[in-house]
C-alpha cells in the first residue's frame, strides 16, 4: 500500500484575503504530482484560533506570510506557536526521522524574535515589488538554492524587516543568515536579513518563495488592485512588476525552485528513514 505523505499549512493569515495560500496549495499539488506520491494538506489558523498541529501527524510544515504587525505581543496564539517550534526542534534531536518547517515573511519574523536572532522593526517604506536577493557565504552552501543565481529574483511585500543579526543567538543555535536585502548603495542603512537556517530542517525566508507569475499578473490586473497600487506605489512601479513576472529568470525560477525542493527534501527524508 502506497503511503500517504501529509503536509501541514500553518495560516498566519488571520482570516484577510491573500494569493498565497492559493500559491501554496498549489505548489504542494504539483509537487505530489511531480514526486509522483500520494499526498494531502491540512491548514491551521494560526492567529485566528490558535490551532497548532501535531507533529507526528505531519511530513512537513509550511507557515505563511500575513498582514498586520508581526512585532510579538505575548497573545495566546504566540505562546501556542512559539511551543510548537521548540517541540519541533526538540523531536528532531530525538528522532532519525525528520520534520521540515519553512516559514515564510510574517511567521520568519516570529521566529526571528521568538529565538533572539534579530531585531524586528517598522521599514521607512513600504518595500513591494520583484527584488534582488543576495547570497551570504552561508547562502551560496545551501544546496536548496543552488539553481538559483547570486543575487536571484523574489517578490517582496513588508512593511517590517529583521536587521541586526544577533550572533551570540545565531551560533548558539547553530543557525545561519543566507540572504540579505537588495544593494542601495545611495541609501546609509543596514541591509535586512532576508533568510535565515536555523536547523538543518528548519528555514525562514522574509520574500515570498511561493508567488506564482502567472497568479499575481492576474491579481494585480483586476481593476481595484490595480488602482490600489497605483494609489500607494504609482504605475511605473506597477508596470515594471508585471514585466519582472513575465521573465523566466526571474520569479518563475525562484518559483519552482524553492517550496519544491523544500518538499522534495522533506519527503525524501520520510523515505531514507523508512528504508533504516
Amino acid at each position: 500500500m502506497n503511503q500517504t505523505y501529509n503536509i501541514a499549512i500553518l495560516d498566519f493569515y488571520n482570516g484577510y484575503p491573500n494569493e498565497g495560500m492559493r500559491c501554496i496549495k498549489s505548489l504542494i499539488n504539483s509537487s505530489f504530482s511531480e514526486l509522483g506520491i500520494n499526498g494531502q494538506y491540512e491548514v491551521f489558523d494560526i492567529r485566528g484560533n490558535a490551532e497548532i498541529p501535531k507533529i507526528e501527524k505531519f511530513d512537513a510544515f509550511i507557515s505563511t506570510g500575513g498582514p498586520g504587525s508581526p512585532v510579538l505581543e505575548n497573545a495566546e496564539w504566540e505562546k501556542s506557536f512559539g511551543q510548537f517550534l521548540d517541540d519541533l526542534i526538540a523531536y528532531n534531536k530525538e528522532n532519525d526521522l525528520k520534520k521540515h518547517l519553512l516559514l515564510i515573511c510574517h511567521s520568519y519574523q516570529f521566529m526571528v524574535q521568538y529565538f533572539h536572532l534579530g531585531v524586528v522593526c517598522k521599514r521607512m517604506s513600504t518595500s513591494f515589488g520583484v527584488m534582488t536577493v543576495h547570497k551570504t557565504e552561508a547562502g551560496s552552501k545551501d544546496p536548496l538554492f543552488d539553481k538559483l543565481e547570486d543575487p536571484f529574483w523574489a517578490v517582496d511585500s513588508r512593511d517590517y524587516q529583521v536587521i541586526q543579526p544577533n550572533e551570540d543567538y545565531l551560533n548558539k543555535l547553530g543557525a545561519k543568515v543566507l540572504f540579505l536585502e537588495k544593494i542601495r548603495p545611495h541609501i546609509p542603512l543596514e541591509r535586512a536579513v532576508m533568510g535565515i537556517r536555523l536547523t538543518d530542517e528548519i528555514l525562514g525566508l522574509q520574500f515570498h518563495p511561493e508567488a506564482d507569475s502567472e497568479g499575481m499578473s492576474r491579481y494585480f490586473l483586476q481593476e481595484d488592485k490595480r488602482m490600489a497600487v497605483i494609489a500607494e506605489h504609482g504605475e511605473e512601479k506597477l508596470e515594471t512588476m508585471l514585466e519582472q513576472l513575465e521573465d523566466e529568470d526571474k520569479i518563475k525560477l525562484t518559483e519552482s525552485v524553492i517550496i519544491p525542493g523544500f518538499l522534495k527534501n522533506a519527503i525524501q527524508s520520510v523515505q531514507s528513514a523508512a528504508i533504516c
